[in-house]
């Protein structure tokens, strides 16, 4: 007898799934459905998972857009045949595709959850198991209410579950590979799973909606001591960039060089959207704090506040597409829309 609570497992690719080509050892992607084989403990979780894939599995650092949006729409085509979604995606780009979907999914009421691994599963020492495992219990929990337990976006990784739009990869070899430096755990794996039913979001309680449209005409510029102005306007003079990320130091500082904050000025008078993220993990922009960035602040710069990078950047392409004007874009940016800020 088949459970009724039904999980919808995506595959796109990445470390998890995938095998060491005999003669030379690289590691390329491959069908999953020996990944599932090499998982019988599956079987004893009282759940019932349908399998599904993009097109051919990728790298994650392949990841684009248009695979976003073939994501939000399998979600959307079958979300209400199913309990809980599981992406299996390579730790790479993880973090933006979570903090992608956070935005492209409105209104959920039923987990969404990233996992991957850093060894692949035929591997004896893999991670990919317990990751795996635990990611279908989290999606299948309930409430009291019957309703789902964590319903938004998230990323689970050894033994915790982070919100997508939080998250951010900070190891290449260790198997906590991310970390969520401005918000707290949304639960944590042990001999029981302790959910953080304060730190999850309500869902709103409206019809849920994709939404998978953005605009990829961005740019980042990154400040470093001594950035010379024909590197810069290199970046800013590009007539199709619509918005551009300005990754500054500290709490939203830059070079204070009239000549930079003329450039930077000259794009927001083209109604290029420009918001300034800083170079820290942790912390937020606090525009203003010092002289450093007073002179960004009075242009009227866009705050990221407390976002990650991957974070920023997505909200970015998502608003460009929904907003043209100044002052409306930077009131929506400054606002958290699915937990991905904190304004103090």
């Amino acid at each position: 007898m088949k459970s009724s609570n039904k999980i919808l497992m995506l595959y796109t690719g990445g470390t998890i799934g995938m095998k060491a080509d005999e003669k030379t050892g690289t590691l390329a992607p491959f069908d999953f459905d020996f990944l599932l084989e090499q998982i019988p403990e599956l079987k004893l979780i009282d759940c019932t998972i349908d399998t599904d894939s993009l097109d051919a599995p990728i790298d994650s650092s392949n990841i684009k857009p248009e695979h976003w949006t073939k994501l939000a729409r399998r979600i959307e085509q079958d979300y209400h045949n199913y309990h809980g979604f599981v992406i299996l995606h390579g730790s790479d780009t993880m973090a933006y595709t979570a903090s992608a979907l956070s935005f492209m999914l409105q209104n959920l009421s039923k987990p969404v959850i990233l996992t991957g691994a850093q060894l692949p599963i035929g591997i004896p020492r893999s991670d990919a198991r317990e990751n795996l495992i635990t990611t279908i219990e989290i999606a299948t929990a309930k409430r009291s209410d019957q309703l789902a337990m964590v319903p938004e976006v998230c990323v689970y990784f050894e033994y915790n579950l982070y919100r997508g739009n939080r998250t951010h990869k900070t190891s290449t070899e260790d198997f906590e590979a991310f970390y969520s430096f401005n918000y707290p755990l949304l639960a944590q794996a042990g001999v029981n799973i302790k959910f953080n039913e304060a730190a999850i979001l309500t869902p709103p309680g409206e019809p849920f909606r994709c939404s998978p449209e953005l605009c990829t005409d961005v740019a980042v510029l990154t400040m470093f001591p001594g950035i010379q102005p024909h590197f810069v306007q290199s970046v800013l003079n590009n007539p199709e960039m619509k918005g551009l990320l300005l990754r500054t130091f500290g709490s939203g500082n830059a070079p204070t060089d009239k000549w930079l904050i003329d450039a930077v000025t000259g794009c927001m008078d083209r109604n290029v959207k420009v918001v300034n993220v800083s170079q820290c993990d942790g912390g937020a922009v606090n525009l203003g704090k010092y002289e450093a960035s007073k002179a960004l602040a009075d242009a009227g710069i866009i705050s990221s506040y407390d976002m990650t990078f991957e974070a920023a950047l997505v909200k970015m392409m998502y608003l460009l597409e929904r907003e043209a004007d100044y002052k409306n874009f930077k009131l929506l940016f400054e606002t958290p829309l699915r937990g991905e800020l904190t304004r103090k």
